[in-house]
């Protein structure tokens, strides 16, 4: 034990010596750890609003029993199956609007409430009497709570609910009354949405004996659909974040090769000492866990803060394209510290895994030649190669035969792996070829010293290679997303303004006084109306019969006279993410349960629907209200003309008391949808400049790093009469040179990842591709910056090197080395 202290004081003393290389050392961990756990804590505390969303008062991890069409249905079902035995409870849900913000309103029946609904919020005995009695109590989350508790808000009817109570277990933008109340409050008396089922004590009566085939059972699922849906959403980020922290890796890989490098004299003295190389290896390994342990600790609190920071913007793009709802504060548990230690002493190991193994293969005699560990890059050069060759064959194999999304991610991840390894070979070809067709001596020296150069950089310049890809594959996607979005915006949003009425006695009243004003020159009708197709949720959409839709509709592909068929009610356009999930093109019938019985619909159309979750059929609006009868006919767009539609808008407000919200012209909806897409691509952003910035200090590192070993190769320069600020400057060159040629030869790749990203991944994920778009001008900007961050890594070691002390290049040749 003591031999092992002072073996590890003597390894201890080398940072004391080369503060500069624990600094880098320290931040490539810190950086590594603190983006990674940064990532987690993000998906940690979405996974967990996932689950308390889908536990609230029975949610999808409950059996249940629903009606076919997913409509309410009477309450009577509910009473026959209590009298034959069924333990079920009813649960009412709709939606109401508080003060201009729409809230999901769920009645319960506590008192036959299921005691296995998951983690739902349970009434004790005193609160149960108070919940049920006369005026009853409004549940709601303490983030929901804009009035005392205790008030009576009102919602967009006029009606008032209960007086208001905090429970803090429930999600956001939730509200729980007495099932009576919801009745009362959504105007649907004697209706229910689904029955919760408990645990039955006995065998109860079959349940078609009962309500023949007006109820289905829906078994409870392991993942939500809200999980399926943002599935893609997290495992960008966690593929993020584990680029992140490889790029980090590269740092700490550069530090340590250089610091076993300029240790292995001291090694040879060591095991000259006596010291064997098991306990001499064994202490490296506690060594570099006990700086892990260190680097993690302080990566965790800034992966923290990282995660603190972009909470908001994720919140916001998983409410924007998913409705879901995640807190804005961060919750951690014990599992993501010990995860956040556990993957940064991993991380240190595997970077340092390559330094241990060549230490301990390489004779004690060898292990002060620097030339030595040179010779072997050669060897790893063919290594990696072949390595990459394989990598990119797996690529190809997921392609062919990958159906899933994990399988798309899989070859986005072999097809950069595989370039991070062949980029050494491409840019030592590159390097050949520039020495082949040199003719000057300095020009000579110039390629074969980059060339030489290139085994300490090769590292690092994989890095920048990774991170400049993900930022053109990224940046392309988005660009490209945002432009195929904005003129699906203008197609979609036909009409000049769009009223959402309160309820359908509102919507009548407003058609009524429309129709009276000469600046209105058509009236829009629509509704929505939800199925189950083929057991997947489906959106049904009604248009009306108008001009303007099918001028602008964003059709992709359709059948010969497709509106003219939409019209009688017996066709439907289908969006595109939907016909992929069903395997149904144009000339296909999908047939949709609806109250009255199936509607068979001729698929005369595939869509563009753009960042909706769910699946949509556009069928005729009159159609859909003869097949759905319960359909609110509450939205309505209007044709005005352009000087008229403020005042238009004034005058709605005014007259029928809408709110902001319920009526909107076509710019402001138009914004809002923009502002949206933005702050969703906001959070991808951020973590392309976290990763473009780390590949900037892994160069950084790598290069002075670099500095003290490369004094052997400039030192004759200087001594044949290169001055140093010139020397600075020629190794300038250099860096930038194969900075370069690393950018250039990303810029094919991240096209790649671009097209990886939106005709798999996109695909896998939501079901929509969008069409393909290169930006040169994006692309300059890109490499200029990547050249930009590379100068600023090149600088530092450069100006120490042009204000080196003579004395100290001097001693090279005193040294003999």
């Amino acid at each position: 034990m003591r031999r092992a202290l002072w073996v590890l004081a003597v390894l201890l003393s080398h940072w004391r010596r080369h503060r500069m290389q624990f600094a880098t050392l320290l931040i490539g961990l810190i950086a590594a750890t603190a983006l990674w756990s940064g990532v987690q804590a993000i998906n940690q505390q979405a996974r967990s609003a996932y689950d308390r969303a889908a536990a609230t008062f029975g949610g999808v991890r409950t059996a249940m029993l629903v009606a076919p069409d997913t409509a309410t249905f009477s309450q009577e079902l509910f009473i026959r199956l209590r009298r034959a035995g069924w333990p079920v409870s009813p649960v009412l849900e709709g939606r109401v609007q508080i003060n201009g913000h729409t809230m999901r309103l769920l009645g319960i029946e506590p008192v036959t409430l299921p005691a296995d609904v998951g983690n739902a919020p349970r009434l004790g005995a005193s609160d149960l009497s108070r919940f049920v009695a006369p005026p009853g109590q409004t549940l709601v989350a303490l983030a929901n709570l804009q009035e005392p508790e205790g008030a009576a808000p009102a919602i967009s009817s006029g009606a008032k609910l209960p007086p208001l109570r905090v429970l803090p277990q429930l999600v956001p933008d939730v509200l729980v009354v007495d099932i009576g109340v919801a009745q009362r409050l959504l105007n649907k008396p004697d209706q229910v949405s689904r029955l919760l089922l408990g645990t039955a004590k006995g065998k109860p009566a079959p349940l078609q004996s009962i309500v023949g085939d007006q109820l289905q059972r829906v078994e409870p699922n392991a993942e939500t659909e809200l999980e399926r849906l943002t599935d893609s959403f997290h495992l960008n980020l966690t593929a993020f974040g584990l680029l992140s922290f490889f790029v980090g890796l590269f740092i700490v890989n550069s530090a340590v090769g250089l610091a076993f490098e300029q240790r292995l004299p001291m090694l040879r003295t060591l095991r000259a000492c006596g010291a064997s190389a098991r306990l001499v290896n064994t202490v490296l390994v506690v060594e570099l866990v006990v700086l892990a342990l260190v680097a993690g600790l302080i990566g965790l609190v800034c992966g923290y803060f990282i995660a603190a920071a972009l909470l908001p913007d994720v919140a916001a793009s998983l409410r924007g394209l998913y409705g879901a709802q995640i807190p804005g504060q961060l919750t951690l548990r014990s599992e993501w510290w010990l995860a956040g230690i556990g993957i940064s002493i991993a991380g240190a190991l595997v970077a340092a895994a390559t330094s241990l193994i060549k230490a301990i293969r390489m004779p004690v005699l060898a292990t002060a030649q620097p030339r030595a560990w040179q010779q072997q890059q050669r060897r790893w050069l063919i290594l990696q190669s072949a390595a990459a060759c394989m990598v990119f064959a797996i690529a190809l194999l997921l392609l062919h035969y990958g159906q899933s999304l994990i399988a798309g991610f899989g070859v986005l991840a072999a097809l950069m792996f595989g370039a991070a390894l062949i980029l050494p070979a491409f840019l030592e070809l590159i390097l050949l070829v520039g020495q082949h067709f040199a003719r000057k001596p300095l020009a000579l020296w110039f390629w074969a010293d980059s060339r030489q150069q290139l085994s300490g950089l090769s590292l690092a310049l994989m890095a920048l290679l990774l991170a400049l890809a993900v930022n053109v594959g990224v940046s392309t996607m988005v660009e490209t997303f945002s432009r195929t979005f904005i003129g699906w915006l203008n197609g979609r949003l036909a009409a000049d303004v769009y009223i959402s009425a309160s309820d359908n006695a509102q919507g009548v009243a407003i058609r009524n006084w429309l129709r009276e004003r000469s600046d209105v020159q058509a009236i829009l009708s629509g509704g929505r109306a939800e199925a189950h197709v083929q057991g997947q949720p489906v959106e049904l959409l009604g248009l009306p019969d108008h001009a303007l839709y099918r001028e602008r509709w964003p059709l992709l592909e359709a059948a010969p006279r497709a509106w003219t068929r939409l019209v009688p009610g017996n066709a439907a356009f289908i969006s595109e993410q939907l016909s992929r999930r069903l395997n149904v093109r144009v000339g296909d019938v999908l047939e949709v349960p609806a109250p009255g019985g199936t509607w068979e619909l001729d698929i005369v159309g595939i869509y563009a629907d753009y960042g909706n979750p769910k699946g949509q059929l556009a069928v005729n609006v009159a159609a859909l209200i003869r097949h759905f009868p319960q359909t609110p006919q509450t939205r309505i767009g209007l044709i005005v003309a352009k000087e008229n539609i403020s005042g238009l808008i004034a005058a709605l407000q005014t007259q029928f008391a809408l709110d902001d919200r319920s009526v909107a012209d076509q710019a402001t909806v138009k914004a809002e949808s923009i502002r949206i897409f933005n702050r969703t691509f906001a959070v991808t952003s951020a973590l392309n400049a976290f990763t473009l910035g780390v590949a900037g200090i892994a160069l950084l590192t790598s290069l002075l790093t670099l500095a003290n070993s490369r004094l052997p190769q400039l030192a004759p320069l200087w001594a044949i009469g290169l001055t140093r600020p010139r020397l600075a400057a020629i190794e300038l060159t250099k860096t930038l040179s194969v900075a370069l040629f690393t950018s250039l030869l990303a810029v094919p790749l991240g096209l790649l990842v671009a097209w990886c990203l939106i005709a798999i991944v996109n695909v896998k994920a939501f079901g929509w591709r969008l069409p393909f778009h290169v930006f040169p001008l994006q692309l300059a900007e890109l490499v200029a910056v990547a050249l930009l961050a590379s100068l600023i890594a090149a600088l530092l070691p450069m100006l120490r090197l042009a204000r080196m002390q003579p004395a100290n290049l001097v001693k090279v040749f005193a040294n003999e080395r």
